[in-house]
């Protein structure tokens, strides 16, 4: 049954509003000298932005014989290092990595001060993993010009006491053991803290009390009981490698979804260290050989260095029969074809840099799922990049003063060409630059008259005369990639008997281009 409710509703609504006209509201009034009587306005200033950047952090994951997919480019006339080219679906795409980033950070350690040469090897020798703490191109120089300091901002976002993860090898003592006892957090499986002995093998490796165990030996334990963790501690034999992490740094790496890597680790006591040899070729040239094989047990294929010749250029560098090549001119080689290797080391010239590992110390790192190279960059870079002298006692510096400096210019094809004429001794191998077109393409690469030509899209041509040279570059597809040095740092360092490629570019002519492909 349906009625007529409107002059009801409309009586209603009139004795509301009578109701609401005869209540009492609190009156408020202002007094210029005590402020406003209602604490619940509040009048204030809107706050001023925060004009500080905030870097993100970017985790790359590849397969073994991946790149990452992009390219790291020192920019003339810029400072830090941009990231360049980022490939469609590579894991650098995949990672959120773009166009234009700047790079703070590779793996948790500052890189904006670092050498070119010294950060380049930081990437390609960390594996399969990378951790990149970048700014957007723009934020970058917001920050620089607000004369920001970019350490303490990447400081800023692990937090406070954030410190590194440590990879420590425990050499087990006849009558202390390891040195080591572990507890288990009370109603937490798989969370383990460690207590050492007071000069013991754990605290002599680098193991604190009250660190966090992440795993052993290359397996993670974050689901093992107990029981399955002592069994693994005493099937480990002689010695066992732990990764540890304190636990306040723990909560930063939570906090900031971070795995807990050896990639990002400390390093403390590990055994089997790569060596890196440098050869000069002799008479009978660098006096041992290259074969591929495959491992008996695993069945892995290898290149192995065989049959070092008595008294050669490869034994007196200290080459070892059986040993595996890891890497040529510091380009990690593994994952390379038998006749890649062998080409890049005949490009090279008379001189070349190897890089390898005995056999057991290939499988000691394989079991820890870790790039043997990742902490060999503590022995070596530091003299590569920054210091006077190399592993040889050579020193780098010439009569100037000034360190040598291989440049790598990338050059764009114009409709001109790439703005630089070539030049050669007549008769005679090696060419070199000779005029250079006033701001064209190799004018802004930073090519320089007389400069000496070392590679040409990473091939060797120090002892190919000049229509070859001129061929290939003919032949080049945009980019052109010209790896050149100057003449007074060549004969240094042909003098020196040290190679000239990629591995030793110097950042000291910061008003140049460098671009590497990673």
């Amino acid at each position: 049954m349906l009625e007529y409710l409107g002059e009801e509703m409309s009586n209603q609504a009139k004795a509301e509003q009578g109701h609401e006209d005869a209540m009492e509201f609190p009156r408020f009034t202002f007094n210029p000298k005590e402020g406003i009587d209602n604490p619940a306005l509040v009048i204030s200033d809107d706050p001023e932005p925060d004009r500080c950047p905030v870097p993100r952090l970017c985790q790359l994951n590849r397969i073994e014989g991946q790149s990452f997919g992009f390219h790291l480019r020192m920019e003339k006339g810029r400072r830090g290092y941009a990231i360049r080219n980022v490939e469609p679906w590579s894991p650098a795409e995949l990672s959120g990595l773009r166009d234009g980033d700047r790079v703070l950070e590779v793996n948790e350690e500052y890189v904006d001060n670092m050498e070119f040469p010294i950060l380049v090897k930081r990437i390609q020798w960390c594996g399969l993993k990378l951790f990149l703490l970048v700014l957007r191109g723009e934020e970058y120089e917001q920050a620089v010009s607000l004369c920001l300091d970019l350490q303490v901002l990447a400081r800023a976002h692990r937090g406070a006491g954030c410190s590194r993860p440590r990879l420590c090898h425990v050499t087990r003592h006849p009558i202390q053991g390891l040195g080591i006892i572990i507890t288990q957090t009370e109603g937490q499986k798989g969370q383990y803290i460690l207590s050492t002995v007071t000069n013991g093998p754990a605290e002599k490796a680098g193991v604190r009390s009250g660190d966090k165990l992440v795993w052993i030996n290359g397996a993670t334990v974050s689901n093992v009981t107990y029981s399955t963790l002592n069994k693994m501690v005493r099937r480990s034999g002689l010695s066992v490698t732990l990764l540890v992490i304190d636990i306040e740094s723990e909560s930063s790496y939570v906090r900031r979804k971070m795995p807990i890597s050896p990639v990002t680790a400390e390093s403390h006591n590990l055994p089997h260290r790569p060596k890196t040899m440098n050869l000069v070729q002799g008479p009978d040239g660098y006096g041992f050989l290259l074969r591929q094989e495959k491992l008996p047990v695993t069945g892995r294929i290898v290149h192995l260095l065989r049959e070092v010749d008595a008294g050669s250029p490869a034994e007196e560098a200290g080459m070892e029969d059986g040993e595996l090549l890891l890497a040529v001119n510091g380009e990690p080689a593994e994952t390379m074809e038998h006749e890649d290797i062998v080409k890049k080391i005949r490009r090279s010239g008379h001189k070349v840099s190897l890089t390898s590992i005995s056999i057991p110390g290939r499988d000691f790192y394989r079991q820890l799922g870790i790039c043997p190279l990742l902490f060999h960059e503590e022995d070596t870079l530091q003299n590569e990049g920054g210091g006077t002298e190399n592993q040889n006692g050579h020193h780098l510096r010439n009569e100037d003063g000034c360190l040598p400096c291989p440049r790598l210019c990338v050059l764009d094809r114009e409709e001109t060409g790439f703005g630089f004429h070539l030049g050669c001794i007549q008769d005679e191998p090696g060419t070199f630059i000779g005029q250079v077109v006033p701001g064209g393409s190799g004018q802004r690469a930073g090519l320089s008259g007389g400069d000496v030509v070392i590679e040409v899209n990473g091939q060797n041509v120090e002892n190919e005369y000049f229509e070859e040279v001129v061929m290939l570059i003919k032949r080049s597809m945009s980019p052109l990639k010209l790896l050149v040095v100057e003449r007074t740092a060549y004969n240094h360092l042909r003098q020196q008997g040290l190679p000239i490629t990629p591995a030793v570019l110097s950042t000291q002519a910061s008003g140049r281009t460098s671009d590497v492909f990673l």
